[in-house]
């Protein structure tokens, strides 16, 4: 990747920019800059999510910019995408991020306490964001280790990481889609899901079958 690149990561729910420590140091391994933008999750609206985004990328002037979401983070990338025009162009990769919107979410809403620990983020991932900024190539890794809140609340319907299940992710204007064997919080940590990623936005595709 030439030296104008940067790669962007926004983290997903109850998480931080530290959390994506691990994927920032893997992709930046061949030299690529990576920044790391931070938000505050359960507070403001996702279309304020993607304002403070927007003002995050244009202190770069990259003339090319990926980006990188986990969970929730990707809702924000695809909003970001839809409402701003001056942001350069190159790919995005979501991990584990639900477009159709979250049942886990839908069913810890109904738990005593659940807005207080979502706040915000509720209506968010309950309802999801299943919609394409036009010709921006966007790959998918989902997670099939079914360990996290998911069973907390009653199970996925279906396969799935333990809290966004496979279906969740998957949309037809997707470039590509990739099921892996990890967890929720595992697609941040994984190895693998890192090696996916750069190849992914170095190619426009997943070096394995898409799923």
């Amino acid at each position: 990747m030439a030296a104008s690149t940067e790669i962007v990561l926004v983290h997903g729910l109850w998480f931080g920019a530290w959390a994506l420590a691990p994927l920032a140091r893997r992709l930046a391994a061949d030299g690529t800059a990576v920044r790391r933008f931070s938000y505050p999750c359960t507070r403001q609206t996702l279309g304020e999510h993607a304002r403070r985004l927007h003002e995050f990328v244009r202190e770069s002037d990259a003339s090319t910019r990926h980006f990188v979401g986990h969970s929730m983070g990707g809702l924000v990338i695809l909003r970001m995408l839809g409402l701003f025009e001056d942001v350069p162009p190159g790919r995005v990769v979501l991990l584990g991020s639900p477009l159709r919107g979250s049942q886990t979410a839908s069913k810890a809403e109904k738990l005593p306490g659940s807005r207080v620990l979502t706040g915000q983020a509720e209506p968010i991932l309950r309802q999801g964001y299943d919609r394409c900024p036009n010709g921006c190539e966007v790959g998918m890794i989902a997670g099939e280790k079914d360990i996290g809140l998911g069973r907390l609340v009653g199970g996925l319907d279906g396969p799935g990481d333990g809290t966004v299940s496979i279906e969740e992710t998957r949309a037809p204007w997707l470039k590509d889609h990739l099921v892996l064997p990890v967890t929720h919080t595992g697609l941040v940590v994984s190895k693998q899901v890192a090696r996916q990623t750069a190849r992914f936005l170095q190619t426009g595709a997943f070096d394995t079958p898409s799923a």
